[in-house]
């Protein structure tokens, strides 16, 4: 009887060592389990871009009916048209496109090539269209690669800020890679430049201007000090007497609030709205005409009025087209003086 019972009493504490040793495997799982979400998150980054491009509420156009320009040519004269660039295939080709091919027309005897300063754009463009866009870099490099001597570059740039800047800069580290380097200023620059634009935008907008319609422009914004043209291009629309345009800002002053507050003063029910950028790309399409509750479209119809997007970037208007032509000339006529 008493070896059944120390033979119970040592059963009983093996089983009790194997229920204290059992304890501490939990802890394993628990240390094991983020492998389980370890896992997802390895396949994610393939399934992303996937995802954005599903999310993706416009339509882009098709990229084929764009021209990179970027092939080689084998001219001495080279004009290179750098622009920030967008992803939008359609407003690309209408814009900086029709912008590169108004000079093309305008110098025939000169190769006109493409530089993007973006590159999230060049790289979004090739990976979801396949079309291979050069950035400001590349584009020098093919320029010496193919012995241009005289190299005149024209940013769409709309003011001199942080990118024209940085332009003029990447540009300096090839003052010895050519004989000549002349670079056209941005679009607003002079006053005559702000007299045009102005001029051009209240033009092309002149159906919409029927007495009860507020006509905004929105603009990028910057902090840089150029920030002002968009100030500035209000007062010179003041003083032209289109008093019922506002310009303002997506991250700058004037702000939205801005805007809302001057058009408020005025007895107007519809507001039509276009973007002050030279591309009618992402902040045009969501910030300016989205549905979400931040967007500028938004705002208005919260305030009560018929709200107009109209989505046409500054490249689209002849004019605007007809003054980069007139920066690229004086920046060929400036060689050699």
């Amino acid at each position: 009887m008493k070896r059944h019972l120390t033979l119970m009493i040592a059963l009983l504490l093996v089983l009790a060592l194997f229920a204290g040793c059992a304890k501490p495997a939990a802890p394993v799982e628990e240390a094991a389990e983020p492998e389980k979400p370890a896992a997802t998150p390895a396949a994610q980054p393939a399934e992303e871009p996937e995802e954005e491009e599903d999310e993706e509420d416009y339509t882009t156009g098709d990229a084929s009916l764009d021209d990179p320009r970027n092939a080689d040519g084998i001219g001495e004269t080279e004009l290179l048209v750098v622009s920030f660039g967008t992803s939008f295939n359609d407003s690309r080709r209408l814009t900086i496109g029709a912008i590169e091919a108004a000079l093309e027309e305008a110098f025939p005897d000169v190769d006109v090539r493409r530089g993007f300063t973006s590159q999230i754009i060049i790289d979004h463009v090739l990976s979801r269209d396949g079309e291979v866009i050069d950035n400001v870099g590349e584009a020098l490099d093919r320029a010496v690669d193919n012995g241009v001597k005289t190299l005149i570059v024209q940013p769409t740039h709309l003011m001199n800020g942080f990118e024209y800047t940085d332009l003029v800069d990447e540009l300096a580290q090839y003052a010895d890679a050519f004989d000549n380097i002349a670079i056209g200023a941005p679009l607003l620059t002079t006053d005559e430049d702000f007299a045009a634009v102005a001029k051009a935008i209240v033009d092309a907008t002149a159906e919409y201007d029927d007495g009860t319609t507020a006509i905004v422009f929105m603009g990028h914004g910057t902090e840089a000090d150029s920030n002002g043209v968009y100030a500035k291009m209000q007062t010179v629309l003041d003083e032209m007497g289109a008093d019922n345009y506002f310009i303002g800002t997506v991250e700058a002053e004037p702000s939205l609030e801005d805007v809302i507050a001057a058009v408020g003063e005025g007895e107007y029910t519809r507001v039509v709205m276009e973007p002050l950028m030279v591309v009618a790309g992402d902040h045009a399409n969501n910030d300016m005409a989205g549905d979400d509750a931040d967007s500028w479209k938004s705002a208005f119809e919260a305030e009560g009025y018929e709200v107009v997007p109209v989505l046409r970037g500054l490249g689209e208007i002849e004019a605007i087209r007809a003054l980069y032509v007139e920066h690229a000339q004086a920046a060929i006529d400036s060689i050699g003086k």
